[in-house]
């Protein structure tokens, strides 16, 4: 696990995530994408919505790296997936990534988190200027 003070913050919020009903997703204080092992969207948080644009009822039951965000088909993001969910003894996953939304391009910390639902993983997303705990502005 990654020591520094901000990442610590950032870990204990996304464990947090695991004894939270998914329902109450929109109470996490940064993006959270829940997906099924094939990538397809489940849930998706309003934090979520305000960083990339993308309304909930436009993702839910899409595809994440094809239809969503197929900036992130690529080995450093849905292949880093891939071998994370053949890793059974691996809980999380932690890295950054660009997005390059239309809007704007952001760095942000993407965390992996296996749930125990049904063999769904978060995507936990925070912006790298908001690793303090700030939420995503308003748009």
């Amino acid at each position: 696990m990654n020591t520094d003070g901000a990442a610590d913050g950032m870990e204990d919020r996304v464990w947090h995530a695991l004894d939270l009903p998914l329902d109450r997703l929109d109470e996490l204080p940064f993006g959270a994408i829940v997906v099924d092992p094939d990538g397809t969207i489940r849930e998706y948080n309003e934090y979520e919505t305000r960083l990339s644009h993308f309304a909930r009822t436009a993702v839910i039951g899409k595809n994440f790296f094809r239809d969503v965000a197929p900036c992130t088909a690529v080995l450093a993001f849905e292949g880093r997936l891939r071998t994370f969910l053949r890793t059974s003894d691996q809980v999380s996953e932690k890295f950054d990534y660009f997005f390059p939304f239309h809007h704007g391009g952001v760095t942000v910390e993407i965390t992996f988190l296996r749930l125990r639902h049904k063999g769904q993983i978060l995507i936990a997303v925070e912006r790298a200027d908001c690793a303090s705990g700030d939420v995503a502005p308003e748009r």
